[in-house]
């Protein structure tokens, strides 16, 4: 958004009682104009409505749905990271009807990309989502609806069905191929350097819980936390932590040895994730 595009200065009506206005120096955080009146954020660092509204539309830019507290806490370089509710955000943003509708559809787009895995119907483009996780053969209720036959498309492909079905690994239609198991069977080996005995093992895996494609920066220890669904795995042995620290430390090989390539990728069951 550059400058003529911006939305006129927001500023804080002083005479608003719902709010709490601070005025020492060492409160301010998000902002360096000392003429701007800051309030007070649920976690207690304070805040001008632009320097607000400019952070958090930059966490929404970055895909991030969860806003969080960039002020580094007294004394320390640690961040605040306390999370602020969209209603916290929406009021002390002061957000313009504008950024209101900008806000609340990126942050439903989202979660939705977090929680539901949807895709696009090829025949009527609606967004569609896979009740069988093992079938890559879906039926769009709204084109066999509209068409009076029954309409069924590759969740892989994303086009019209071929073929029998259900079908877990492709449908008949040429170039139909799990990409991401492409990569699992064609990337390159690696060790980790800071655990002994670990070597020609995969660079990168499917998360066991979610199926999320991830790769080891080869520092520290073997385990990785996945981004996606916040379950930590072994990325050598590929069993959850907590299973595989019953044989092993976090800097030691596993008694399982390096799993193989996965041939596979796992469909996340979100009903049993923590």
């Amino acid at each position: 958004m550059t400058t003529e595009q911006q939305e006129p200065e927001k500023r804080y009506d002083p005479a608003d009682r719902t709010l709490r206005f601070v005025t020492r120096q060492d409160d301010i955080t998000l902002d360096d104009d000392p003429d701007s009146l800051r309030a007070e954020m649920s976690c207690g660092h304070a805040v001008t409505p632009q320097s607000l509204t400019a952070w958090c539309r930059s966490l929404l830019d970055q895909g991030q749905y969860v806003f969080r507290c960039p002020a580094l806490r007294d004394g320390t370089l640690q961040k605040c990271g306390a999370q602020w509710t969209y209603q916290e955000v929406r009021k002390l943003a002061v957000l313009t009807a504008t950024e209101q509708r900008h806000f609340e559809v990126t942050l439903a787009a989202l979660a939705a990309a977090e929680y539901c895995e949807c895709k696009t119907c090829p025949g009527c483009q609606t967004s569609v989502e896979r009740k069988d996780l093992s079938n890559l053969c879906v039926q769009c209720t709204v084109c066999t609806a509209e068409t009076g036959r029954l309409y069924q498309f590759c969740w892989q492909c994303l086009q019209s069905w071929k073929g029998p079905g259900p079908r877990s690994d492709r449908c008949d239609n040429q170039g139909c191929t799990n990409k991401e198991l492409e990569l699992l069977k064609r990337c390159p080996t690696m060790s980790l350097p800071q655990v002994p005995g670990v070597v020609d093992c995969p660079s990168l895996r499917a998360c066991p819980t979610c199926g999320l494609l991830l790769e080891h920066d080869r520092s520290g220890c073997k385990n990785l936390l996945c981004s996606r669904c916040q379950v930590e795995f072994c990325f050598v042995c590929l069993k959850l932590t907590p299973l595989c620290l019953q044989t092993s430390t976090h800097f030691r090989p596993c008694q399982d040895g390096v799993a193989p390539r996965q041939t596979s990728i796992p469909a996340w069951d979100r009903s049993s994730t923590p």
